[in-house]
This record gives C-alpha cells, structure tokens and sequence, in this order.
C-alpha cells in the first residue's frame, strides 16, 4: 500500500512541476505580448494576472509535497528526531486545518460567488479563475 501512495505522490509531484513550469513559460512569452499590445496596440491584455494565480496555487502544492517551501529551520534543527516528527505533524494538520476551512471553503464560496462575474477583456468568467484554490 505504500509503495502504492509513494507512487502516486511521485507522479503527482511530476504532473504538478511540469504545470508549473509550461504556466511559467507562457507568463513570460505572455508578459513580452501584453507589454506590445499595451504599449504599441493600445490595447492591454490580462491573462497574466490569471496564470499568475494558477501558478502560485500549483507552486504552492508542488512546494509543500516535496517539503521545499520556505521554512523557518532554527527550532526545528536543534530538536531531537522524536520531537522533529511531532513538529512536523502538528505542523502538518495546521496546514490541513487551513488549507480545509480558508483555501476550501472559502475559496469554494469566492468561486461560487464569481460565476456571474465576467472579465472585462477576456470575458470568461471569474469563478473559473478563483475555482483553482479548492
């Protein structure tokens, strides 16, 4: 069973870098077009700001499965092993506890609530942008 789980995380962690990395690429190539059409056209465009979203959610999960987020390391280095586990779950269901209520629920209410709502160049709705953090 958990070489099972193991595997899945892996191929999970491989799907999520590689979203990453193509959302990355077009922001930059996207970036260079919405500074010519601002500027030369006239004519500004946002998906940018969208995939910026998009990128930060998937970077965020991709981050926090291979445990290379940003981290305050001081106390939890000079803990013994036991008492650096029991940090690393209470850690763990905090970041549950969170992600559940704030990123879940709420999120799911912001999307709900931004269906009707359109974007003013694009025109797709906003509760398809904001339905990326449940």
């Amino acid at each position: 069973m958990q070489a099972t789980l193991t595997k899945i995380k892996k191929g999970m962690n491989f799907l999520l870098s590689r979203i990453a990395a193509v959302l990355l690429s077009a922001m930059t190539l996207l970036v260079l077009y919405q500074v010519f059409t601002r500027y030369v056209l006239n004519s500004p465009a946002e998906i940018v700001r969208y995939l910026l979203i998009w990128t930060g959610f998937i970077g965020a999960a991709y981050a926090f499965s291979t445990r290379q987020h940003m981290a305050l390391v001081l106390v939890r280095d000079r803990l013994s092993p036991n008492r650096k586990k029991v940090l690393m779950t209470a850690i763990d269901v905090l970041i549950l506890v969170f992600a559940l209520f704030v990123i879940i629920i709420g999120g799911t209410k912001l999307a709900l609530s931004a269906v009707k709502e359109y974007s003013a160049l694009l025109g797709i709705s906003r509760g398809l942008v904001y339905s990326m953090a449940p």
